[in-house]
């Protein structure tokens, strides 16, 4: 796993575009039948240089690439970098599909924090995205039977569009990722799961109590997230750092379900200094992001 520290959340936002471009370049050049460009290091000036930096390297993007999407407060700043490039006319994602890591079970259609009118806001909106290229697991089930199938019905939607290119990815503080709780199975797929309280409490920002916070959803399962071809982890705050510390550093567990990037071939973590502050290495990748 690549890591690369930066100073603020600004700075996070933007390293963080750059690499999700740069994945989604290899992307169209794969689809087009070009040749993908060379993946390079990024430097310190990704982060330093706030929005200025994603302009100055920002690949050619178009046409149908998958992009993974995560929701919570990590990515927005960096879905606003992507609506900046494609404002600018150095990319253009219209015609992306967006594949949601996960949906509460039992929100009512149009609730303004189901996932799909949160990704509908955040991304569709923004990026001229239509409805009908954002794909959400469908959590508008009552029984046990029906959200299987529904589960099972997103694993081959997400095989049907050729695979995930780029997963963007946050981290809860107990080190969860999408809603894999701790003690998931590392290679599970999409399925049902049960919220932990932890998660419940977490999420209760967006809604009216805790006890708003739905018990359940439908998750893409580890299995599901690695298959993606990138995956782009973006933290922020000193609430993150012992989850991240535990997912950069430490062994490869269901306790820490983030811990499964350690096993992908092509996943970055972008931190800010507070939610690096317990890396043990942090040295060695302040080296490394400047090229040293």
């Amino acid at each position: 796993m690549e890591v690369f520290v930066v100073p603020d959340a600004d700075a996070v936002a933007s390293c963080a575009a750059r690499e999700v471009l740069e994945g989604l370049a290899r992307a169209t050049a794969r689809r087009s039948g070009a040749r993908p460009p060379a993946s390079g290091s990024p430097s310190t000036a990704k982060g330093q240089a706030g929005a200025a930096a994603v302009a100055a390297v920002v690949p050619a993007v178009s046409g149908p690439v998958v992009l993974g999407l995560a929701t919570g407060s990590s990515p927005l700043g960096l879905y606003r970098e992507l609506e900046r490039a494609q404002g600018e006319g150095r990319v253009d994602l219209r015609a992306a599909h967006g594949v949601a890591l996960d949906e509460y079970v039992g929100l009512p259609a149009g609730h303004p924090q189901s996932y799909r009118e949160v990704l509908r806001r955040e991304v569709g909106d923004r990026l001229g995205i239509d409805d009908a290229r954002l794909h959400v697991p469908d959590g508008a089930h009552d029984d046990e039977a029906s959200l299987a199938a529904a589960a099972a019905d997103y694993e081959e939607t997400i095989r049907g569009l050729g695979g995930v290119d780029v997963q963007i990815l946050g981290i809860g503080v107990n080190g969860h990722l999408g809603f894999n709780e701790p003690g998931s199975a590392l290679t599970s797929r999409t399925r049902v799961k049960r919220l932990a309280a932890s998660t419940r409490e977490e999420n209760a920002r967006f809604f009216d109590s805790v006890d708003d916070v739905p018990t359940h959803c439908v998750t893409q399962g580890l299995g599901t997230v690695l298959s993606a071809r990138r995956l782009v982890l973006v933290a922020t705050g000193e609430a993150k750092a012992r989850a991240v510390a535990n997912a950069v550093e430490g062994p490869l567990t269901a306790s820490c379900p983030a811990s499964v990037l350690q096993w992908h071939a092509d996943a970055v973590a972008v931190l800010d200094e507070a939610a690096a502050g317990l890396l043990a290495n942090r040295r060695y990748y302040d080296d490394s992001a400047a090229g040293l």
